[in-house]
């Protein structure tokens, strides 16, 4: 309401040329309008609550508005008010639960520096370190003899930079250099020397941050496993610190810092010190910076110190406290690789350097001559002599990794094929039992066949011949049965004993039983006996040696063991004479003395029909069955064939009681019925 008659006041004046257009503001909290000062008659009675800084526009409260205008700001007011109240209840509520909101926020912290470290470590392809006196470390590692073994890193500020210049780009940035940190346990003083902007700088302060970073619990970018001492303070004097204001020269300032690391340094810092000794007389520097080197032998766990002077290097010789390491720099292109070559002394090569940059060559060729005045000839040919000697090493260890490349490369392909050969061994498992399944089941047409015919003709016969020849018939009927039974019978595979077996020479092409093979397996020779008692066997793809022991000839068929000198014979299973004779016999041969079996002939009261039944009820009913009968009494349990399962809980409960002596199918031809022996 209040607005829209303020806007029906500004459009009258506005109509009436007494603002250049409609104007509804607020000043001093309250709704107004805005009029010329020559025209603020045409708002009789309003209440000027402010002015424009020309003083030519006034901003009046209209008479009819000042009811509507002190209701709003009443209301206002309450709101505030009211604003006030529910902050200062959240406020309360807050303070009641500062503990666990600040708990919550520290576990919140928590949670954002690990994901923070995580991203970090996947951004970078970082890997994790381990420190080198953790009781978690292997005492098998082949790294055990260094206290600082790092494969590969690289500067993690220079990679930062790449790899965001890589992002903001389609083209591919240029990577920093990994290096090969490698310092071995006795060392306390790495000297690093080389040619000026070879990397030496770079290096240090790479193992520094890699230090900060593990202590961190950050993935640093590098390769394999590094290993790093777990430092408790990190030294550094890096840079020039000259200062006008504090009277400091690049020397004073050098050595003000160092005299700092000498007090506070401890057993476990690590110190780090660029270009020591240097920025006064070159034999004064030599001196001051064996003696602050030698000093820090003994008091830190590790110094990295950064030279160009040759006699620091030297000090390895005298003391195997200290360790030498160069810059690599490539004496064709003139320019450094930024490589570290450890146990290596490296040149500053400044006047290589200075010929990189365009520095005059008249310059260059008058300072070379120099050069060669002051340095002596036996100098010169040992560092030729060094120089060679570690490019020979440097290609010895690059065709040796091609080598080692090429063998992994060879293993991975045999890996690769193995695990193509394990998953396909399930679908070729499927395949063969489907394959035996249907030629199982053609044998059983077959027999069928042949028994059909049989009985036919004893069926033809006994209709045709006289009372006194039907024990004739019989016989025959049962001879042919006999025989198709035998016929059809499968046959196992037996090994002869160990002394046979341990005479026995495989030749190329023999198929052989290899026991510890995927659990046993059949394979076929393909090289005979070497000098150490093996031989080349193949399965599938795959191809291993195999010693004597391990091997046995297989030769299915009875009619082969003239051609196997009888290393393996077939036996076959004649069709099963039930009767108490058989039983006795079964049972001497277990070892169970002379127990007589009453005759296996089947009736209703020694028969117990499980078919149609559920696995508990059938396995409760024969248990039942097998409690009620005699002693030396004989059971035919029938189960049927079905899905299996009702099968397979009678076989069970057979072979777990204590009174089944034994159990064998009803026929070669119904293994839809089982006898059990009752003792």
């Amino acid at each position: 309401m209040l607005e829209s008659l303020l806007k029906d006041t500004a459009a009258k004046i506005f109509q009436a040329g007494g603002i250049d257009s409609p104007l509804v503001t607020k000043r001093r909290s309250r709704m107004c309008v805005g009029v010329k000062a020559s025209h603020k008659h045409l708002v009789p009675g309003g209440i000027v609550l402010s002015s424009s800084g020309s003083g030519a526009t006034y901003f009046v409260e209209p008479r009819d508005a000042v009811e509507l205008n002190n209701r709003e700001v009443k209301l206002s007011g309450d709101e505030r008010a009211e604003e006030l109240a529910i902050l200062s209840l959240l406020t309360s509520m807050i303070a009641d639960s500062q503990l666990k909101i600040r708990n919550l926020m520290d576990k919140v912290l928590e949670l954002d520096l690990a994901c923070a470290r995580g991203s970090y470590a996947r951004w970078t392809n970082g890997v994790k370190p381990t420190f080198s006196d953790s009781y978690t470390i292997s005492q098998s590692d082949q790294c055990t003899d260094y206290s600082v073994y790092i494969e590969g890193i690289r500067h993690p500020l220079l990679l930062e930079q790449s790899l965001m210049a890589e992002e903001s780009t389609t083209r591919a940035s240029e990577m920093p250099v990994p290096l090969d940190m490698w310092v071995k346990k006795h060392a306390r003083i790495v000297v690093i020397s080389g040619p000026n902007t070879g990397g030496k700088t770079a290096t240090m302060k790479t193992l520094g941050l890699s230090s900060l970073m593990s202590k961190a619990g950050m993935f640093f970018p590098a390769k394999g496993s590094p290993r790093i001492p777990w430092f408790d303070q990190v030294l550094a004097d890096i840079g020039d610190h000259q200062s006008l204001e504090h009277s400091l020269s690049t020397f004073s300032g050098h050595i003000s810092r160092l005299r700092k690391i000498v007090e506070i340094v401890s057993k476990d810092s690590l110190v780090l010190i660029d270009e020591i000794g240097s920025g006064t007389d070159p034999s004064e520097g030599v001196a001051l910076s064996t003696s602050i080197l030698k000093y820090l032998a003994s008091k830190v766990n590790l110094a990295i110190v950064t030279t160009h002077y040759a006699d620091l290097s030297r000090l390895q010789s005298v003391d195997n406290r200290f360790e030498n390491a160069a810059m690599e720099f490539c004496v064709e292109t003139l320019q450094p690789t930024y490589r570290i070559l450890w146990g290596s002394t490296g040149n500053s090569n400044a006047l290589s350097i200075a010929k990189s940059i365009g520095f005059d060559q008249k310059v260059l060729d008058r300072a070379q001559e120099w050069v060669e005045k002051l340095l002596p000839d036996k100098q010169k040919e040992r560092q030729g002599l060094l120089y060679d000697s570690l490019l020979d090493e440097k290609k010895l260890l690059e065709s040796q990794a091609n080598e080692a490349a090429s063998v992994l490369s060879q293993v991975e392909g045999l890996y690769n094929e193995i695990r193509l050969e394990a998953d396909d061994l399930e679908s070729r498992v499927a395949g063969l039992r489907a394959r035996e399944t249907q030629k199982v089941q053609q044998e059983l047409k077959v027999v069928k066949s042949q028994m059909d015919t049989i009985i036919k003709n004893f069926e033809a016969q006994l209709k045709n011949s006289k009372l006194e020849q039907y024990n004739s018939l019989m016989r025959k009927a049962e001879a042919a049965t006999a025989s198709v039974v035998a016929a059809h019978q499968p046959n196992e595979i037996t090994f002869d004993d160990d002394e046979n077996q341990s005479s026995f020479v495989p030749q190329i092409g023999d198929k052989v039983y290899i026991q510890g093979l995927g659990g046993g397996t059949m394979a076929t020779v393909v090289e005979t006996f070497g000098e150490d008692e093996s031989c080349m066997v193949q399965y599938g793809k795959i191809k291993v040696r195999v010693k004597r022991n391990k091997i046995k000839l297989v030769q299915r068929g009875i009619n082969n063991e003239a051609t196997t000198s009888s290393s393996v014979k077939a036996k076959g299973r004649t069709p099963k004479q039930r009767s108490a004779t058989t039983a006795e016999a079964d049972r001497n041969q277990d070892g169970g003395g002379s127990i007589s079996f009453g005759p296996v002939v089947q009736t209703s009261k020694n028969t117990v029909d499980l078919r149609g039944k559920r696995v508990s009820e059938a396995a409760y009913e024969l248990q039942m069955a097998i409690d009620a009968c005699r002693t030396y009494q004989v059971l035919f349990v029938v189960h049927g064939m079905g899905t299996g399962a009702v099968k397979e809980r009678a076989i069970d409960v057979l072979r777990n009681h204590p009174r089944v002596a034994k159990f064998e199918d009803e026929s070669p031809l119904n293994y839809g019925c089982t006898v059990a022996y009752i003792q």
